[in-house]
């Protein structure tokens, strides 16, 4: 796979209950933001690692660094989904609800040979409980699917998307309407942007120039329909891009940046993302819809090349997590609410090896942060890492 069932009937779904839950959220991320800058603060953040059942024990050379669990995404009520790899090398999805259950799923049609490493992935969750991944068949081509609350499975593939091995649909991203998005692989082995309603219209892109169209993963699908990414040149220059819901694509690049990543979208536009600057060395950014930048930096970074400040996720109330890399090249998680607070973590059985340590993915609209950790022999873990 690449770097590469879930129904939950005690948890409602009412709109009237979600915005409440949201109203709430905003309060107490308010009050976590303002209080976290005083040394009095009473919340202790807590950081739980997991493993979904069944998961591989040991590390193998079939799933390189994806052996073992990894947990891409969180939704608003805590729900975490993912894949995980079995002692066969054969990737499941996956889905851990707040109360710590496992839901194991296999989308239809998924190879599921042993040590072939082909299988389910789950990159994504929305606050209705649908699910949006991928899965590799026995030929080894990639399809889109939609898992459904009430464990149905909906697969898809992006018009022209490619039909040999490695190529097909990639699909990261899913919105609370049911919109999907994510990159597809056509027969030429170039990577295309697509964009799927509800209802199954799908519309392929690229931006202007572009030689290979990456849209982010996970979170970068808004409830708008705007969707971002980033792109290469025919002169290998790498661009970051938000395409919104009538078609329009504009393109970017963070200040004194040598190449632009976007990572995540909020609903009101905002792209979190990081960029290289002259010396290779990664440093977060914040975009504002009417195109201002603002970069950051944590100071626990390195300042070789490979290193710095990466951010993947911004949430509903403009938190935004991610990794920095450490002088050690050592994988550590942070968060930051508003401008000035940065908590930052660390699972406690990580690695602190190069190329070991805590990689965030997600973090929801309470702040919950989740990802996994690679241990001493690179094997990964789930974890889930709460500021309450």
């Amino acid at each position: 796979m690449r770097t590469p069932k879930l129904s939950n009937p005690a948890r409602p779904r009412l709109a009237s209950l979600a915005i409440a839950c949201q109203i709430v959220m905003v309060m107490a991320t308010a009050s976590f933001a303002q209080e976290a800058r005083n040394p009095d603060y009473p919340h202790q953040p807590q950081l739980v690692e997991f493993d979904a059942p069944g998961a591989a024990k040991s590390a193998s050379p079939n799933c390189g660094t994806g052996c073992g669990t990894v947990a891409y995404a969180n939704d608003a009520w805590g729900d975490i989904v993912g894949y995980y790899t079995d002692a066969n090398v054969v990737p499941h999805g996956f889905l851990r609800t707040p109360g710590g259950h496992f839901i194991s799923f296999d989308a239809p049609g998924a190879g599921l040979g042993a040590g072939l490493n082909q299988g389910t992935a789950a990159f994504g969750i929305n606050d209705l409980g649908e699910i949006v991944g991928q899965y590799q068949d026995s030929n080894y081509v990639y399809h889109g699917f939609i898992r459904n609350p009430d464990g149905s499975f909906t697969t898809f593939d992006a018009s022209g998307a490619g039909r040999g091995a490695n190529q097909g649909t990639l699909a990261w991203d899913i919105g609370p309407f049911g919109r999907t998005a994510g990159s597809y692989i056509d027969g030429n082995n170039v990577y295309h942007g697509f964009v799927r309603s509800r209802t199954g219209a799908s519309a392929s892109f690229d931006p202007p120039g572009s030689v290979f169209t990456y849209v982010c993963e996970e979170t970068c699908l808004n409830s708008v329909g705007s969707v971002t990414g980033f792109y290469s040149d025919t002169n290998g220059n790498t661009h970051g891009f938000v395409r919104d819901r009538s078609g329009k694509i504009t393109t970017f690049d963070a200040p004194g940046a040598v190449a632009t990543i976007a990572a995540s979208i909020d609903p009101q536009g905002v792209i979190a993302g990081y960029f290289l600057d002259g010396t290779f060395v990664a440093h977060g950014f914040v975009r504002e819809p009417d195109s201002r930048f603002s970069t950051f930096s944590l100071p626990e970074a390195g300042k070789a090349p490979g290193q710095g400040t990466v951010p993947f996720s911004i949430n509903l109330f403009g938190a935004v997590a991610g990794e920095f890399i450490d002088a050690n090249n050592v994988m550590r998680g942070f968060e930051r609410l508003g401008t000035r607070y940065f908590a930052t973590f660390h699972a406690p059985d990580a690695g602190s090896s190069a190329g070991q340590g805590t990689r965030p993915s997600t973090n929801n609209a309470d702040g919950s942060v989740t990802g996994w950790w690679v241990d001493a022999l690179g094997l990964n873990h789930g974890f889930v890492w709460s500021p309450y």
